[in-house]
């Protein structure tokens, strides 16, 4: 702040040289002060033309293109690049600058998966000519579109490649805060939690050395408040994702004003508090946020299967970034499972496992084998279930991930049940009732609540009967063997379950016996 002032009251009292004046335009940013930076930097643009210096010219152009492009303002972003671009052109001499200005070719090409070719072009340019921040920059673009394609070691290398040059403190302010938001992003995307949470610490520390900072200090927050729900501190959490929105809307930044609403979403679902994630997720979509698969959950969770499935089978359908597909692959696996879809819930159980392989650590590989053994368990399999389940709890609990691992424990103890251990399916329940409990997550508490008297579903005790066998496997005519039945007779009772259940299948009807204890 205190450099602000200065450098404003001396260019009120003498106007400030193009290099000043980029040092004042800079400042003004980093203050949250976007509409001053633009203005600013536009007289430097000039007035570098005015002293005969093109290629400074062509930085600032640039710079005022690349804010734009993140304001949403196409039309002028693309007239500032495209000046930019023609000085370069009359310069007809190889240059950094041109390095820079690949950097928005590589942005229109990673919506497709494209561009990282460019992105590896432009970070040899800044090698070539010792522009750090434009290596810094290029290497998180090429690290980022090879995460999306699923290239995740490749990636990564390269983010941390980037983040290594802002630690060490080689770039400067604004490249710095752009590289720490997009790496922990990244890593975010990748489900690589350990990076996510070692890099969002350091921003955070780099942001508390600059108390007056606005700009990058909102998605900071973001990523703060991610970290802590996944450790269970989910009151905290909300409300650094409450101030995360408060703080990326006085810093003009709309898209991670609508990540914040999107986690204050995630908290309220979870802590089953729906009039107010409903609404987080609305905010979230005002924001140009995809409210998924957050809202298809808060849906199924309300009872509206059908309308979880279409928003899941939706949102899958136009996403093809692997990246983005592994953030609904394991909603996409339990609304397909309660939908009695059991091979549509295999087939994206087949597809994260499959992502995962490639992956050594983070959080998919807990993602899939979690995944996995809901599928088994659906599928009547309590011993490959159990198999999947201790393996995904294990790597929970190392990412320290307590909700993610209460889960696990209710369907381990559902598998345990199946297999006719009720001792161990005992102590699991408990185990994730106390879990629930200390989270605050209040539909899976009240979910492993003693069961009321009565038989849920309104089924009568025979029809009970005939579920806990068809849960166990078997097929109409070894249930009518077993119960001294008619076929016949049999299938009506089957019919009047399907009916008083709501479901239309027997993966359905299962998994509806094991979420209500009935096996």
């Amino acid at each position: 702040m205190d450099a602000y002032e200065a450098l404003s009251a001396a260019d009120r009292a003498d106007p400030l040289r193009p290099e000043d004046l980029v040092l004042l335009a800079n400042t003004g940013y980093m203050l949250g002060r976007e509409a001053d930076y633009l203005g600013t930097m536009e007289r430097a643009h000039r007035a570098h033309l005015d002293a005969g210096e093109p290629l400074p010219a062509v930085r600032c152009a640039f710079w005022i293109g690349f804010c734009l492009a993140n304001r949403g303002e196409t039309g002028r972003a693309s007239g500032w690049l495209g000046r930019a671009r023609r000085l370069l052109d009359e310069q007809e001499r190889d240059c950094v600058e041109g390095g820079y200005l690949l950097l928005p070719v590589v942005a229109a090409l990673a919506a497709g998966g494209d561009g990282e070719a460019d992105a590896g072009a432009a970070a040899a340019i800044g090698r070539r000519f010792g522009d750090p921040d434009l290596v810094a920059l290029a290497a998180r673009d090429q690290g980022h579109i090879l995460i999306g394609n699923g290239q995740l070691r490749e990636g990564l290398r390269l983010l941390d490649e980037a983040m290594v040059a802002v630690t060490a403190g080689e770039l400067s302010p604004i490249v710095s805060g752009i590289v720490y938001c997009t790496v922990i992003l990244a890593c975010h995307d990748a489900h690589e939690v350990r990076r996510a949470r070692e890099w969002t610490v350091a921003m955070t520390r780099w942001c508390e050395r600059q108390p007056d900072l606005v700009a990058f200090t909102g998605q900071c927050l973001v990523d703060r408040a991610a970290v802590m729900q996944l450790r269970g501190a989910w009151s905290e959490a909300l409300e650094e994702a409450r101030r995360a929105g408060e703080r990326c809307l006085r810093g003009e930044n709309p898209a991670a004003a609508g990540a914040a609403c999107y986690r204050q979403g995630e908290i309220h679902r979870l802590r089953g508090e729906h009039a107010a994630a409903e609404a987080a997720y609305r905010a979230a979509s005002l924001h140009g946020w995809e409210p998924q698969p957050g809202l298809a959950l808060l849906r199924l969770a309300q009872g509206r299967t059908d309308a979880a499935e279409a928003a899941i089978r939706r949102v899958a359908a136009e996403t093809s970034v692997a990246a983005r597909r592994a953030r609904l692959l394991p909603a996409q696996v339990e609304i397909m499972l309660s939908a009695g879809k059991l091979e549509a819930a295999r087939s994206a159980c087949r597809e994260l496992e499959s992502m995962a392989e490639r992956h050594d650590g983070g959080a998919l590989p807990a993602l899939a084998a979690h995944a996995r053994g809901r599928v088994e368990l659906a599928a009547g399999d309590a011993g490959a279930a159990l198999v999947a389940l201790r393996r995904a709890g294990e790597l929970w609990q190392e990412l320290e991930a307590p909700y993610e691992a209460a889960c696990v424990r209710e369907l381990v103890a559902l598998a345990c049940r199946a297999m006719g251990d009720e001792d161990t399916a005992t102590l699991e329940l408990e185990a994730a009732r106390s879990a629930y409990t200390e989270l605050g997550a209040a539909p899976d508490r009240a979910r492993l609540a003693a069961p009321a008297r009565g038989i849920p579903g309104g089924l009568t005790d025979r029809e009970l009967e005939v579920l806990r066998h068809l849960a166990a496997g078997a097929t109409n005519k070894a249930i009518a063997a077993e119960l001294v039945l008619s076929k016949r007779t049999v299938d009506r009772h089957v019919s009047n379950i399907f009916a008083k259940l709501g479901v239309s299948s027997r993966v359905a009807a299962t998994a509806y016996a094991y979420e209500h204890r009935l096996v």
